[in-house]
C-alpha cells in the first residue's frame, strides 16, 4: 500500500520519503479505500445524516478543553504549533470536539434537533508507529446530536454495525455504561481505594491517571497492568436507575434488532467527554490494535464549548484498521473504453472520440505512448477494459470502427457513415446493455 521504498535525496543529502508514521496509499489500494468511503457515504444518507467538512486544525483550546487536559493525547501525542500571530494551533488529533465547536459557532440547533451529521478525513497524533496506528491516520464517523433518547444511542450503533457489516468484516461488539455525574464519583471512590492499594504494580501513566482522570487506567494497555485492571470493581453496580435504565433500554433496542454485543464492565473511552453509554467493535485478529470503531455519549461536551447543554452519541472508524481487516465487495466487471489508434489522423480522431465519449459519462482511455496495436490492446487488457474500438487507416478510409470485446474475444464491425464514430459506438452499447439485461437471471 505504503510501501518504504528506497527513498530520495536531493543534492544536499536530506531525506525525501514521506515522513515517519504517514503513508502513500497507491492504486490498486487506493481504489479499495474509494469503495469503503462510498459504500460510507451511501450509507450513512439512507440514515438520514449529512456530511460536515472540518478544518484540519483547530485552536487548540478546542481539543484541551474538549478532550480533558490531562488525556494522553492533550499531554504528549498532539502536533502543536503557534501560527505567526502567536496563537496555539493543532492539527486535529479526533474531530468530535470539532463538530461540537462547529455545532456552537454555527448555532447548528436553529435548524431544529436532531442534527445529524458524519465526517471523514485525515487526523493526526504524535505516536510510535505500528501497524494499525500511524501518525496521520484517517477516520470517518457520526455524530447525532440533540436527543438524550436510548434510541439515539442504539441507532448510531446499528449504523456501525451495518457499515462493518456490509464489507464483509465480522466484529465483536462490547457495551458499557460509564455513568454519570450523579453516580460516577461513588464507583471512582471505591476503584481509586483499590487501585491505591495496588499502585506499586501500575505503570506511571496509570499512576498519573489515578491523579487526573482514574476511569483512564481502565482503559491502559500495558501488560504489567492487566491483571490489577482484571480484579478492579466494575460499573455495572455503582450506576443509578437512570443510567441503568438507559443502557437497559439500548440493549433491548439492539436485540430487537438482531445485534449481538457482550457487557464488559471495565469497558471505558480514553476521553473526559464520554457519559453513559461507550462502545467499541473489536476484531480479534488484529491482535493489540484491534478496536475497528468506537464511541459513546458525550453530554456535556457541546456545553464545554460555550453552548447550551446538549446531548449526543456518535462513534468514529479508524480505515487503516477496517482495511487491515480485509473488506470484501463483490467484484467488479471489466468496465469503459480503450481506443486504440493507429497513424496521425486515427490518433486525432481517437483523442476527439474520447472527449465525447467521457461526456457521456463513459469511463474512457487511449494511448499517449505511441505504442504499437498489440501494445496498446495488452494495455487495455491490463487496466480492465471491456471493450477496445480499434482505429487505423483502413477504418477510417471504410468509415467503420472494429470493436473487440475483451472479455470474450468477440470482434466486430460497426459502420460509422458520415463520421459519427462516437453515435455508433454508443448505438453498440446500448444494444449490448439490453441484451445483458436480458440474460440477467430474474430480470
Amino acid at each position: 500500500m505504503s510501501g518504504k521504498g528506497q527513498g530520495r535525496r536531493d543534492q544536499v543529502g536530506v531525506d525525501l520519503r514521506a515522513p515517519k508514521g504517514t503513508q502513500d496509499i497507491l492504486p490498486p489500494e487506493s481504489e479499495r479505500w474509494r469503495r469503503v468511503l462510498d459504500l460510507a457515504h451511501r450509507l450513512f444518507h439512507v440514515y438520514g445524516y449529512r456530511e460536515i467538512i472540518l478544518p484540519v486544525m483547530e485552536y487548540t483550546e478546542v481539543f484541551a478543553r474538549g478532550l480533558g487536559e490531562g488525556t494522553d493525547i492533550v499531554r504528549k501525542e498532539m502536533f502543536t504549533f503557534l501560527d505567526k500571530g502567536g496563537r496555539s494551533l493543532t492539527l486535529r488529533p479526533e474531530a468530535t470536539a470539532g463538530v461540537a465547536r462547529a455545532f456552537v459557532q454555527h448555532r447548528l440547533d436553529k435548524a431544529g434537533m436532531p442534527v445529524k451529521l458524519y465526517y471523514c478525513g485525515p487526523m493526526f497524533r504524535h505516536e510510535r508507529p505500528q501497524k494499525g496506528r500511524y501518525r496521520q491516520f484517517h477516520q470517518l464517523g457520526v455524530e447525532l446530536m440533540g436527543s438524550s433518547h436510548p434510541s439515539a444511542d442504539a441507532e448510531v450503533i446499528l449504523l456501525c454495525s451495518e457499515f462493518l457489516r456490509s464489507l464483509g468484516i465480522a466484529s465483536r461488539l462490547v457495551l458499557n455504561s460509564v455513568g454519570d455525574a450523579s453516580c460516577r464519583p461513588a464507583y471512582e471512590e471505591a476503584l481509586r481505594a483499590y487501585l491505591h492499594g495496588r499502585a506499586e504494580e501500575l505503570c506511571p501513566d496509570c499512576r498519573r491517571r489515578m491523579e487526573v482522570n482514574i476511569l483512564r487506567v481502565l482503559d491502559c494497555k500495558e501488560r504489567q497492568c492487566a491483571g490489577v485492571i482484571a480484579g478492579a470493581p466494575g460499573l455495572g453496580d455503582y450506576l443509578c436507575e437512570a443510567c441503568r435504565h438507559h443502557l437497559q433500554a439500548v440493549e433491548e433496542l439492539l436485540g430487537a434488532a438482531g445485534v449481538e454485543f457482550s457487557r464488559e464492565e471495565r469497558l471505558v473511552r480514553g476521553l473526559d467527554y464520554y457519559t453513559r453509554t461507550v462502545f467499541e467493535f473489536q476484531d480479534p485478529v488484529l491482535g493489540g490494535q484491534n478496536a475497528l470503531a468506537a464511541g459513546g455519549r458525550y453530554d456535556r461536551l457541546v456545553e464545554e464549548m460555550g453552548g447550551e447543554s446538549v446531548p449526543a452519541v456518535g462513534f468514529s472508524v479508524g480505515l487503516e484498521r477496517v482495511m487491515n481487516a480485509g473488506p470484501s465487495f463483490p467484484p467488479g466487471g471489466r468496465e469503459g473504453i480503450y481506443l486504440v489508434a493507429m497513424g496521425k489522423e486515427a490518433r486525432k480522431q481517437a483523442f476527439l472520440m474520447a472527449r465525447h465519449l467521457r461526456a457521456e459519462g463513459l469511463r474512457c482511455d487511449l494511448d499517449h505512448l505511441d505504442r504499437s496495436l498489440k501494445a496498446q490492446m495488452k494495455e487495455a487488457d491490463r487496466q480492465g477494459y471491456r471493450f477496445c474500438i480499434i482505429l487505423g487507416e483502413e477504418e477510417l478510409r471504410g468509415e467503420y470502427l472494429t470493436l473487440r470485446d475483451l472479455e470474450t474475444g468477440t470482434q466486430e464491425r460497426l459502420e460509422a457513415e458520415g463520421g459519427r464514430r462516437v453515435e455508433a459506438v454508443l448505438r453498440r452499447l446500448e444494444a449490448w446493455m439490453v441484451t445483458r439485461w436480458k440474460q440477467t437471471p430474474g430480470s
